[in-house]
């Protein structure tokens, strides 16, 4: 009788662990743009830099009920680009592309990429993520995301892409 308490308790804390700790998990998203002026040679690498993306960090993780020295990780959950003008663009333009992000005193680092772009694609790309802790980058104040990217069409207007980021973070329960 002594064993089946001691396993029911057993059972009990890892259970309630394993609840505490989705709750100490959750996604931040991020919103930026950049454009792809029309200009850009054919068949030849090109990059296009979004302007400085503020991570609110600490206000984040705060209505997360967690604080930065909590965080354990932080992956790239998905990344979106989606053409907003011209109305009528699509990304078929694009042969390949890779996203960067960097940051203060950081070095780049790949974070999505696709490498042959569909010929059906639309207006909207969800590109392949990297599985890499990008917990230092979202933890300063700002981050850049930077578009490499080669084309395989001209296009004759300036094309402005929203980039949609969701970022998976998990803290340490309790500080555990």
């Amino acid at each position: 009788m002594k064993k089946i308490l001691i396993l029911f308790c057993a059972f009990v804390a890892l259970t309630s662990c394993d609840k505490l700790d989705e709750l100490t998990k959750f996604n931040i998203d991020y919103n930026t743009n950049v454009v792809i002026e029309s200009a850009v040679n054919v068949n030849l690498p090109f990059s296009v830099e979004s302007p400085n993306v503020e991570t609110n960090s600490e206000s984040k993780f705060e209505v997360n009920d967690t604080r930065k020295d909590l965080i354990e990780e932080i992956r790239l959950e998905s990344l979106q680009l989606t053409i907003t003008t011209p109305d009528d663009g699509d990304f078929t333009f694009l042969e390949s592309i890779e996203v960067y992000i960097s940051a203060e005193e950081l070095e780049d680092v790949k974070i999505a990429s696709i490498t042959e772009v569909p010929d059906t694609v639309g207006n909207v790309i969800e590109l392949e993520t990297s599985d890499i802790n990008l917990e230092e980058y979202i933890k300063k104040d700002s981050f850049v995301l930077k578009l490499e990217t080669v084309t395989d069409k001209v296009i004759t207007e300036d094309h402005h892409i929203d980039v949609d980021t969701v970022f998976f973070v998990d803290a340490k329960i309790f500080g555990l």
